[in-house]
């Protein structure tokens, strides 16, 4: 099969207010696939409907070849979905949470001690198997939850948000889980708001107040959707550099990236000295200004501003 997901204007809307409008996208086999957008975008609805969670308000997909709308069963029973809250019991041990979930998938019974086994040892818990859940770090239980999730070995993993809230270290680990799973042929549809976690993804699709506005991999997108050069602006009041500088001709966005501002301007020769001299005006020093590779976060900041300009002067 060459696509595990094909959506084509996908709707959901809730009352007058439309989470999710007309979205189209198409997943191929055995890519991890990066669903990104900031809170409140449509991604977590987005995704209950095409686990067969949510019913589409129209619009058609189908999910490993399954329709949404006729054959959730089928669906459900191929695919693995970690939410963005962790769906474990705290007061089971953690070989009592993947027994209950090896039920819940119907896992074969000749594969169950094996399928155990993998995965207390891929969540680094097998001396912990009697431990409470409840008491388990943050990350271990982001391990534990996953392995849950694919204890009946699905074709396609849903991940939504599945690192919200934990340490760098762990994320990184849960990513790299991700990436051998993937290696193995599972195709895996992940959202998240973290910029490091969308390198890793082979596609990325932007969503933003219910609109998918971008598609295509981190290295296409940074190539083809920056509408100018961005400039570093290091600076002890990064904030108030943004103030000054946002309104200057040539100045295309400005926005606060960490202590930094970065700048993307028209013609980065002409406009550095406009910007320390406008800044130099307010007493603000600027330490440094040099021109960079647009960041992945600089696109989507890019790409989110120009979606509310064009909807702002079509409204």
């Amino acid at each position: 099969m060459e696509h595990a997901a094909v959506v084509e204007n996908l709707t959901r809307t809730f009352g007058d207010f439309t989470a999710v409008d007309r979205v189209s996208f198409q997943v191929k086999t055995g890519e991890i696939f990066g669903f990104l957008g900031p809170n409140g975008a449509g991604k977590s609805t987005t995704i209950r409907m095409l686990n067969g969670i949510l019913m589409p308000t129209s619009g058609d997909a189908r999910i490993l070849g399954y329709d949404v709308y006729t054959q959730v069963e089928n669906i459900k029973a191929n695919i693995g979905y970690m939410s963005q809250k962790f769906s474990l019991y705290d007061d089971l041990t953690v070989l009592e949470n993947i027994e209950f979930y090896g039920g819940i998938y119907r896992v074969e019974r000749e594969k169950r001690r094996e399928r155990y086994r993998w995965a207390l040892e891929m969540a680094g818990l097998t001396d912990k198997k009697d431990t409470l859940t409840g008491t388990l770090p943050v990350g271990w239980k982001q391990r534990l939850a996953l392995g849950c999730a694919v204890l009946h070995e699905p074709k396609l993993l849903f991940l939504d948000e599945p690192t919200s809230g934990v340490d760098p270290a762990s994320r990184r680990d849960f990513w790299e889980l991700i990436g051998s799973m993937a290696e193995a042929g599972t195709t895996v549809f992940v959202t998240t708001h973290y910029m490091d976690e969308a390198e890793h993804c082979d596609r990325l699709g932007l969503i933003y107040k219910g609109r998918l506005i971008t598609l295509g991999t981190p290295e296409e997108l940074k190539e083809r959707s920056m509408p100018g050069t961005v400039l570093e602006v290091k600076s002890d009041r990064a904030l108030e550099a943004v103030e000054t500088v946002e309104g200057l001709e040539g100045v295309l966005e400005a926005a606060v990236f960490g202590r930094n501002m970065h700048v993307v301007v028209e013609n980065p020769k002409k406009m550095k000295p406009v910007i320390e001299k406008a800044c130099a005006a307010r007493d603000i020093d600027i330490i440094g200004i040099e021109a960079i590779e647009p960041s992945l976060e600089d696109v989507f900041v890019s790409m989110i501003y120009t979606e509310d300009m064009t909807n702002g002067a079509a409204d």
